[in-house]
């Protein structure tokens, strides 16, 4: 009993710099909690111009996500399963977002697809289509930055999951975009829900690469997060109650779908 009681005891050395870690992420909201300008609220709240951003960032963060789901559920499924040379280094360039400054991430974006990039030059010249400093480069900028959380969270339950299934299925003579659609997709339905959610939360606060590749233009481009940034310049109790918003919508979603969701699939 002693032993159990012993080994059940947390050590100090690990206790003491657990509850300063907690302290560290927890003392900046609670700040903003204090700070917060309760009897203007309902004002700030209701203005015009912060409805847009949020009814901006809501959408767009919306059709990002589905942007990652369209495109990253079959790379996460190339990752997990394509075994050729060179995987590596794809990997590596998936993840790159992940580590990138964002204003590099929206500096990188114009040079694929501004009026002058790589593609951009083509897509204006043959489809007259201009993509930078309106509300598609949001979303593509969002995309860029949010792709990496779901691709990483589903290739690890994708190489995690059990095979035995897809080899049953096949050997029944179901083809391999059947396999993946009946048998694997439907086994790792939580792991793409967390990855979704995570790549939503993302997209949602994205902030450099948005305002690189574009802009800052009220009710056309100004995300929530660029909102705040405007405001924190001109009208500071406007900038604490638009960030009440944005840590209210990210902690109510990642609150209730945890425990349903996000609990054993986390980015690896």
């Amino acid at each position: 009993m002693s032993t159990a009681r012993r080994t059940s005891r947390a050590p100090l050395a690990l206790v003491v710099p657990a509850v300063v870690a907690v302290a560290f992420l927890v003392l900046p909201i609670a700040a903003l909690v204090v700070r917060m300008p309760w009897r203007r609220l309902p004002d700030l709240l209701t203005s015009a111009e912060v409805l847009q951003a949020l009814r901006l960032s809501l959408v767009t963060s919306a059709t990002a996500t589905v942007v990652c789901l369209v495109l990253g559920v079959p790379l996460a499924w190339v990752l997990a399963r394509v075994r050729v040379r060179g995987m590596a280094v794809l990997r590596a360039l998936v993840t790159v977002p992940l580590v990138l400054p964002p204003v590099v991430g929206g500096v990188a974006l114009l040079m694929a697809l501004g009026r002058r990039g790589l593609v951009g030059r083509w897509l204006d010249q043959w489809f007259g289509l201009t993509l930078p400093f309106t509300p598609a480069a949001v979303v593509l900028a969002e995309a860029f930055v949010a792709m990496p959380f779901l691709v990483l969270t589903l290739e690890g339950a994708l190489r995690s999951s059990d095979r035995g299934l897809e080899e049953a299925a096949a050997t029944l003579g179901a083809s391999r975009l059947a396999v993946f659609w009946r048998v694997t997709l439907p086994a790792v339905v939580p792991s793409v829900v967390a990855g979704a959610v995570l790549s939503w939360a993302r997209a949602l606060g994205e902030f450099g690469a948005t305002i690189t590749f574009a802009g800052n233009f009220p009710g056309r481009t100004q995300t929530m997060p660029l909102a705040v940034y405007l405001a924190l310049q001109t009208e500071p109790d406007a900038a604490l109650a638009l960030s009440l918003v944005l840590l209210v919508v990210s902690l109510a979603l990642l609150v209730l779908l945890r425990d349903r969701w996000l609990r054993g699939s986390v980015v690896s």
